[in-house]
């Protein structure tokens, strides 16, 4: 080989070390610009963002603020915007921090910035902002950002997790108070009822009742338990599935809300918790529902008549009986949001707003579900057996008499002179509840009558008549008024309780 070849080789064996230990070097240079930080790199008061906008998978979104510091949807300014998580997507920014900083970055694609998951502009009275997202460190499982001053960060925390949303989730959704202090109910559509709070009243002998029916014979107790259950519905609403949020007049005749199926108006009392001093409320709430036909397919917002939510109050939304021409017989309703072939859609509305939401069959039934038979005690006698002073019976025609002394605070029964346990007695009456309201009067033998003496002004005394329907029901009559169907077994077990008492 000539040695002017082995020179050009050698020369090239050269060039080709030389270039690899430069660019060698130049990655080692390049390793050398990511570094660890804590440093801050964006502080931005969220007061002084006027306008905030953003693009990633889920849309493309746009605000301003108003004078008054409030913010409007750009595409919809009759959009009500919750400015609290508006404040929420902006709070980040007031101390954007980050872990590891990439100066002169040259190749974006690698840390996915040259085509951004989400575009984030914010702009101030003197500065505008652009943040992009980039791609996701599994390893350091961080975001990718680029704030445009020619490096890339990695952050501690993901914008994304929050700009990530749809336009449903910046609504401001109407409120429902916690109605903990509720004074008065009021109900009105297809019933009328209304309900007061009363502590100590005297249209009752159980002192724990507070809430009361007003019934063309006065004020009638209901049980505070099943009240404070239907409020619970009502609180647990938490309204977000809305179908419009600016409904208009011809919108809320299309869900039935122009005359709505029922108005509950509910007064309750807040108390400021720095001043202590309590205001009156009132909060409503309308409800409405269309029947969709299963069989054609209907959408489920076209409307039937006028008479469709009295139709679903009667025909089964509560457990109730049907009265026949042979006698009473005890069936259950219709399924639950299943009527006749039809199936419910509802649809609420707070007070006056404009936000028409959809709620569930069950939820609608359950608000729907609120007469007096709904709402009222359903044992028999529901009062305090420490109350309970006496007890006379009449069982097969023969009357007894339980009688009472105390003693150390603590109530003694005697019968005939001798001292008698109650136990059994007491949960037999207890057990007398109603398996279904009723105005039927009784035809048939009467089983078992009893009198309970109470130490109440109000209440002196309360009678119990159980009569004999058919081999699986009695009717109670309670104080002379016929009241409700409860269950032969029931009875029978009241009927063994007094035996054991009288014949033993």
């Amino acid at each position: 080989m000539k040695r002017s070849k082995k020179i050009g080789i050698l020369c090239a064996v050269f060039v080709c070390i030389s270039l690899a230990a430069f660019g060698v070097s130049r990655y080692e240079e390049q390793k050398e610009r990511i570094r660890n930080s804590d440093e801050i790199i964006l502080e931005l008061a969220q007061e002084d963002v006027k306008i905030l906008s953003w693009e990633c998978d889920t849309g493309s979104f746009a605000f301003h603020r108003e004078e008054n510091g409030g913010w409007l949807y750009d595409t919809d300014e009759a959009f009500p915007v919750d400015n609290e998580k508006i404040g929420n997507l902006l709070d980040q920014f007031q101390a954007f921090g980050v872990s590891f900083i990439i100066e002169d970055v040259e190749d974006w694609g690698q840390y996915g910035l040259d085509e951004p998951v989400c575009t984030i502009h914010m702009e101030t009275e003197e500065e505008t902002y652009e943040i992009l997202l980039g791609g996701y460190s599994a390893m350091d499982a961080e975001r990718y950002v680029s704030i445009g001053d020619g490096n890339a960060y990695l952050v501690k925390k993901d914008p994304l997790n929050q700009f990530e949303v749809e336009i449903s989730d910046l609504i401001l959704h109407d409120e429902i108070p916690t109605l903990w202090d509720v004074t008065q109910i009021e109900f009105s559509g297809v019933e009328s009822e209304k309900i007061i709070y009363e502590e100590g009243s005297a249209n009752t002998y159980y002192p724990e009742d507070v809430y009361f029916i007003e019934q063309e014979d006065g004020y009638l107790p209901l049980d505070t338990s099943r009240v404070n259950e239907y409020l619970e519905t009502i609180r647990n609403l938490s309204p977000g599935d809305y179908v419009t949020y600016n409904a208009s007049g011809d919108e809320l005749a299309l869900y039935g809300l122009d005359t709505p199926e029922l108005s509950i108006s509910i007064d309750y009392k807040i108390t400021e918790e720095e001043t202590k001093e309590e205001s009156a409320e009132t909060f409503v709430l309308n409800i409405a529902c269309v029947l969709a036909q299963k069989e054609t397919g209907e959408k489920d917002r076209d409307i039937n008549d006028e008479d469709a939510g009295k139709d679903i109050q009667e025909e089964g939304i509560a457990a109730e009986k049907s009265t026949k021409e042979e006698g009473v017989e005890l069936e259950e309703s219709a399924k639950e949001g299943d009527i006749e072939g039809e199936e419910i859609t509802a649809y609420a509305r707070v007070g006056a707003s404009k936000i028409i939401y959809r709620i569930s069959a069950e939820q609608y039934q359950k608000l729907m579900d609120m007469s007096y038979d709904s709402l009222r005690h359903k044992e028999m006698f529901w009062g305090d057996f420490s109350d309970m002073y006496q007890l006379d019976v009449t069982l097969e025609g023969i009357n007894y008499s339980i009688t009472s002394e105390m003693e150390d605070e603590k109530r003694i029964y005697y019968y005939q002179n001798e001292e008698v346990e109650m136990t059994d007695v007491r949960s037999a009456i207890r057990g007398l509840t109603a398996q279904t309201f009723t105005g039927q009067k009784p035809t048939q033998k009467e089983e078992i009558s009893f009198t309970i003496y109470l130490d109440n002004d109000n209440y002196p005394q309360i009678r119990i008549e159980l009569y004999r329907y058919d081999g699986d029901n009695c009717i109670a009559m309670v104080d002379k008024e016929p009241t409700a169907f409860v269950g032969r077994t029931e009875v029978v077990e009241l009927i063994e309780a007094v035996n054991r008492i009288v014949l033993d």
